[in-house]
């Protein structure tokens, strides 16, 4: 069996698990998620812990087990922390700006790009370069800041471009005479 699935996840205070059938629904300060489990997965929720066990012997109900385990693991995170991803633009005029649910973004293009916020998602803007994905959801934080960054990625020349907080760019040589 996969060892990340033996590991118990801890329910936080303020977090509301329901599991009905094979759907399982987690609630907290920072919003909902739902997630539908497999069939060959089996979950137990007792006392505070939530435990994740395949229901068969089959060799791909222990693979999934850990996956599932991590996805409900970054369910509770989400509910009770949240997730963020942070984004920084980089190059000359190039501005972000978020009002209500639409993020206006000046890239060195010869028009604007408004980015549609999807629902569950926050977009902050600190500076005019930088940029602050929040949400519950963790693929969701990571898709839209993927989104995002695709408009203009970082270039390996000058670094121009919307890059991750952590992100190195690996630069390159100009071309010499």
């Amino acid at each position: 069996m996969s060892r990340v699935a033996n590991k118990p996840i801890v329910i936080p205070k303020g977090v509301e698990v329901k599991l009905q059938d094979q759907d399982l629904s987690v609630k907290g300060a920072k919003g909902n998620l739902s997630r539908r489990i497999p069939d060959m997965i089996e979950i137990q929720v007792e006392g505070g812990v939530i435990r994740v066990r395949p229901r068969t012997s089959a060799k791909q109900a222990d693979a999934i087990a850990g996956t599932i385990r991590a996805l409900i693991n970054n369910m509770v995170t989400g509910v009770s922390q949240g997730f963020e991803k942070k984004l920084l633009l980089e190059g000359v005029g190039y501005r972000a700006q978020a009002q209500g649910n639409q993020l206006n973004l000046a890239l060195g293009f010869s028009h604007p790009i408004v980015y549609h916020v999807p629902a569950g998602i926050t977009i902050e803007t600190p500076s005019q370069a930088e940029l602050v994905v929040r949400g519950a959801d963790k693929h969701q934080v990571g898709q839209v800041a993927a989104e995002i960054r695709a408009f203009r990625s970082p270039e390996p020349y000058k670094g121009k471009g919307i890059r991750y907080a952590d992100e190195r760019v690996i630069r390159k040589e100009a071309k010499k005479k």
